[in-house]
């Protein structure tokens, strides 16, 4: 049985572990935190720990060579380029190349688009630098995979909730929202569902294709988190002018906003036969809450 292998093996990467684990597939995870390691030593797989921000030996399972492969480690907080990435890439061993790799990327290569729909084909312009990494990483991927012979499959990702990942202590510290007459279009996916298409990239996609993984819903961040608040049964934060915001909300978080687009994922359905169990926020976000809550 074809050997699948997580990098950066942390939420996501645990919840694709949990996937394959039902399959008996032999698991392999990589992760840089001792803490982390330990978690994924509760999953039945192999783990190690590693810095890829630094030159060194990776235990490599046996398997490896034929296996899938998932690049989950996003690229470093600075620069127009990923080094760690291209530094992984590196240290694969030539008699053990995987068969595929699939990398989980951002839609944030696409830059603001005033709103438009983008599918695969809409040609990336990224605004802001983490756009620019993402697209160079995945420059650099599609390169490597080339050369090696070795195939890729990207997948586009945008916002991703769950449980754990809803952002309660922005609701609770009472920041304003943007008047939602004047909020971008966000795109959201829910982690279980992130999860499977990751597995189905591995199962059914062709080599060396492009996925936009959303959930078809696009609405704005002022709507995401009203919707939060509402099933929390927390006040409402205060409405602000886009032009007020810019001079009270943070750079990373105007760096989301200023980026206006919605995600097409009729490809994502169509090739990788994905039933997303969380079609719409409204069913997704229940979801994410503790039973007690």
């Amino acid at each position: 049985m074809t050997g699948v292998m997580i990098v950066g093996c942390g939420d996501i990467g645990q919840r694709i572990a949990a996937l394959f684990a039902e399959r008996r597939t032999p698991l392999w995870g990589l992760v840089q935190t001792a803490a982390s390691l330990q978690h994924l030593r509760a999953l039945p797989m192999e783990a190690v720990q590693a810095d890829l921000d630094r030159s060194g030996a990776i235990t490599w399972p046996a398997w490896m060579a034929g296996a899938i492969l998932y690049y989950l480690v996003p690229p470093p907080r600075e620069g127009h380029a990923d080094p760690r990435l291209q530094r992984f890439l590196a240290s694969i061993p030539a008699d053990q190349k995987p068969r595929r790799i699939v990398y989980i990327s951002t839609s944030a290569v696409y830059g603001h688009r005033d709103g438009e729909w983008v599918d695969e084909e809409t040609p990336p312009a990224p605004d802001s630098d983490r756009g620019r990494r993402r697209l160079a990483a995945e420059q650099a991927l599609q390169a490597w995979c080339a050369a090696q012979g070795v195939a890729s499959v990207i997948l586009r990702v945008p916002g991703i909730y769950g449980p754990g990942r809803l952002p309660l202590k922005r609701l609770q510290s009472g920041a304003p929202l943007v008047d939602e007459r004047e909020s971008s279009f966000t795109n959201r996916i829910h982690a279980d569902d992130l999860a499977q298409a990751c597995v189905a990239a591995a199962d059914r996609a062709p080599d060396n294709r492009i996925y936009n993984i959303s959930d078809g819903h696009p609405t704005s961040m002022t709507d995401y988190m009203l919707q939060i608040a509402d099933l929390l049964g927390l006040e409402a934060p205060p409405i602000i002018s886009l032009n007020e915001a810019q001079a009270v909300l943070s750079p990373a978080l105007l760096s989301f906003l200023n980026e206006s687009k919605r995600l097409d994922n009729r490809r994502m359905l169509k090739e990788l036969g994905i039933r997303l169990r969380y079609p719409t926020l409204r069913q997704g976000l229940p979801a994410c809450l503790p039973e007690e809550v």
